[in-house]
């Protein structure tokens, strides 16, 4: 079977919430950027007496499934599974697997991100993109060093969140493998 048929060797889609589909930093000023929504959720953990403001852009969904073709499209936020209680229905995703961040964050060198050797593990040697807020340089060069497959490492502006090159590029990437 082809890549782009099975869903075990599609390459990986791995999608923060916080920064890229909810830009928190816009939550400082008094517009969200064009296309938001701002709702009032209560994921797992959060105060039941303070809902949580989250910025979210209904055409982020569409632009997500029409990636799932080429990607098989995975959580990798801090929501874990609340992410599919709370974001995808308001995206009109249907559930998502998530990555597990294990309820310590593991040592990273030299100011690599603390989920970066989750991502790794959790991509198993597979290609994947994953888009985040706190990627750096040093989450790229670990990356190049410890992974053998392609990975695609985006960061995504926390005021803006994703945008039309961000889901062009993605497009981009799948295709070229």
């Amino acid at each position: 079977m082809s890549w782009r048929t099975d869903s075990r060797t599609k390459p990986l889609l791995l999608i923060d919430v916080d920064g890229p589909l909810n830009p928190y930093l816009a939550l400082a000023t008094e517009g969200a950027p064009e296309g938001y929504v701002r709702h009032w959720m209560r994921p797992s953990g959060w105060p039941a007496d303070q809902p949580l403001p989250v910025l979210l852009n209904p055409e982020h969904g569409v632009e997500l499934l029409a990636l799932a073709d080429r990607y098989e499209l995975v959580w990798a936020t801090t929501w874990e599974d609340d992410a599919n209680e709370w974001i995808g229905p308001v995206l009109g995703l249907p559930e998502l697997p998530y990555i597990e961040w294990s309820g310590t964050e593991r040592a990273a060198p030299r100011g690599t991100f603390w989920k970066t050797p989750y991502v790794l593990e959790y991509a198993a040697g597979r290609p994947f993109a994953w888009v985040d807020d706190e990627i750096t340089s040093y989450d790229r060069e670990w990356t190049d060093q410890r992974h053998l497959a392609a990975a695609l490492l985006m960061c995504v502006d926390p005021g803006i969140g994703l945008i039309r090159p961000d889901f062009d590029a993605l497009a981009r990437w799948a295709a070229a493998l």
